[in-house]
């Protein structure tokens, strides 16, 4: 195959990932709202896991077709390029003061993912009982987050009101954007690894170097376009909140999953447990550590983010 015909193919995989991303998490919503399910509950359990389906299918189709590098590479890689890159931007142009007790839970489960994967970085592999641990916190994740949506509905006490039924063509055009938007992004995951294993023979690196670069941000373009938003209407919550919730989901439940889908424990490559897991851990400890101390994320901690992730990038690419 061309080389041409393989970066326009993975660029086409960005797009349908994009875009499938988009449709899927919105008609997903309405769906989840028509049938009565709250907005706070929806947002902090179907949207952020419809937010990481990018990274979830890209991994677990590397997983499944044995490119364990790819598959590992853009799980950790993901969480890297959303706190050293995404977050960072975000802190940089809107530093904001956080009330501890909303974040605090969320920011353990992500740092103790963390420090499950660098772990099992020194061991060698992701085994089936490193797996159930993340699983167990990924399920403390979505309890978190469902308790605090009811806690909040309760202290707001929100009248319930009659839904009105949806129109037929409402209904039928959702459905239909829910079908596009989950065929897009596993159309997009496959021509993303696919292609990006080609890139890799043609340019000769490394799965490992094209998961946690090219496809870790490419499948990190819905948090990116999220936190711009974000930016843009001054609500620096929303962007962390967000990042928060799709780091803990791409560490805790994309690696379980594709070691099930795999039928074996991840092998982990010497560079990855060095380098790889290291840094994913670094740049969650500087985003959330201070911030859990002082309640404020700072200007200071955004450059620093983004400092580190540059030369990770760089020591990445040179290594």
């Amino acid at each position: 195959m061309q080389l041409t015909t393989v970066v326009i193919l993975f660029i086409v995989g960005i797009v349908f990932i994009v875009k499938g991303g988009d449709f899927f998490v919105d008609a997903a919503s309405w769906i989840a709202e028509v049938s009565g399910v709250p907005k706070l509950i929806v947002g902090a359990t179907i949207v952020s896991l419809a937010t990481t389906m990018p990274e979830m299918l890209v991994s677990v189709m590397a997983a499944a077709e044995g490119k364990v590098d790819m598959s590992i590479g853009n799980a950790v890689g993901s969480v890297t390029a959303n706190i050293g890159l995404i977050m960072a931007i975000s802190l940089i142009c809107i530093p904001a003061a956080i009330k501890r007790r909303d974040y605090l839970l969320k920011s353990i489960c992500m740092l103790a993912a963390a420090v499950v994967i660098v772990v099992s970085g020194v061991r060698g592999q992701v085994s089936l009982a490193a797996s159930a641990v993340l699983v167990v916190i990924f399920l403390v994740f979505l309890w978190e987050n469902v308790s605090s949506a009811k806690r909040a509905m309760l202290s707001r006490h929100e009248e319930e009101t009659e839904r009105p039924k949806p129109e037929r063509r409402e209904v039928i055009k959702n459905i239909l954007l829910f079908i596009v938007g989950a065929a897009g992004i596993i159309i997009g995951a496959d021509l993303m690894v696919d292609n990006g294993s080609e890139l890799a023979r043609y340019m000769g690196i490394s799965e490992r170097i094209i998961g946690v670069t090219v496809i870790a941000i490419g499948t990190s373009l819905p948090e990116l376009i999220t936190t711009i938003t974000a930016i843009v209407k001054k609500e620096s919550s929303l962007s962390v909140g967000n990042i928060l919730g799709a780091n803990i989901i791409d560490l805790s439940l994309i690696l379980p999953v594709s070691a099930l889908v795999s039928g074996k424990a991840l092998p982990i490559a010497a560079t990855s447990a060095a380098l790889d897991f290291p840094a994913c851990l670094l740049v969650g400890g500087v985003a959330i550590i201070p911030a859990m101390i002082s309640e404020k994320f700072q200007r200071w901690q955004g450059i620093l983010l983004l400092a580190i992730y540059v030369t990770y990038v760089y020591m990445t690419c040179v290594a």
